[in-house]
């Protein structure tokens, strides 16, 4: 029964730390991220902060591994939705000059 429980936390862990690299790949790919909330993140952030000291403070080390790996996942959202958050920044063009 315990291999069942740790397979299912592996397998939740690692669907957590992978389901933030689509976006990740969109933003940096498109170079825009205006369309993702710093609101819903920021409670994101709070959230996996929370969940990686809940993890160190109890011990359990699986939780604390795979919260701190999505809280640095989050946390280059975050960083690309502030650099790219203003969509594509384009050249200006030569008849603009």
């Amino acid at each position: 029964m315990l291999s069942l429980i740790n397979i299912i936390g592996t397998a939740a862990g690692v669907a957590s730390m992978a389901s933030f690299l689509p976006q990740i790949a969109k933003i940096w790919k498109e170079k825009d991220a205006t369309g993702v909330s710093l609101r819903m993140f920021a409670i994101t952030v709070t959230a996996f902060t929370l969940w990686t000291v809940y993890g160190v403070l109890s011990q359990a080390w699986p939780v604390a591994a795979a919260n701190t790996v999505c809280l640095m996942l989050s946390g280059v959202i975050v960083g690309l939705r502030l650099k790219f958050g203003d969509g594509p920044h384009k050249e200006p063009s030569h008849s603009e000059a």
